[in-house]
């Protein structure tokens, strides 16, 4: 399984998808450890099983089983802290200054460098749409030295693996 076989999947109308998948994926803004773990937890965040497998697939390998692993997580975690979080953003009240009462432990010892897991957490993020998460992830990113084109490429990975994932529903959708 390949990233060239998911760029197959895609219609025709996707064909910038196709096209940004493949210069993405050797996006030189990201170390080679940053660039395939934004696209393992970006493809888990979209929760499309072709995209996973693919993703994972082409990039799983890039990784050591550690840095899968963190990847994994950063997705799963952000799955809970998004909704979590955009809650006590979007709605007025105490929420925000009440304790969260959530176990993240797996943020304080991911199994990579924190800024790799940050900048994987900021892609998933920004696949689950949590403004608040967003800015909390940026900005650790940037104290640690990482550039605004570094923090760019992840978002452009993380919107292009959603796209994806959205195009190949609806295919699917349609086709049922």
């Amino acid at each position: 399984m390949s990233l060239e076989a998911l760029r197959n999947a895609l219609p025709d109308y996707a064909k910038d998808q196709r096209l940004n998948l493949g210069s993405l994926a050797a996006e030189p803004a990201l170390t080679p450890q940053q660039r395939a773990g934004t696209f393992v937890a970006s493809a888990l965040a979209s929760r499309n099983p072709l995209v996973i497998k693919e993703i994972v697939g082409e990039f799983g390998p890039q990784l050591s089983p550690e840095a899968l692993n963190a990847a994994k997580t950063a997705a799963s975690i952000m799955g809970m802290n998004n909704i979590y979080y955009r809650f006590t953003h979007l709605v007025h009240g105490d929420y925000a200054n009440m304790p969260a009462k959530l176990r993240m432990n797996a943020m304080a010892k991911p199994g990579v460098e924190k800024v790799d897991f940050e900048l994987w957490s900021l892609a998933v993020s920004a696949i689950n749409g949590c403004g608040m998460c967003m800015e909390s992830h940026e900005k650790v990113i940037l104290q640690h030295g990482i550039s605004k084109d570094a923090v760019q490429a992840a978002v452009r990975i993380a919107a292009v693996v959603h796209a994806t994932a959205a195009t190949l529903d609806g295919e699917a959708a349609l086709a049922a």
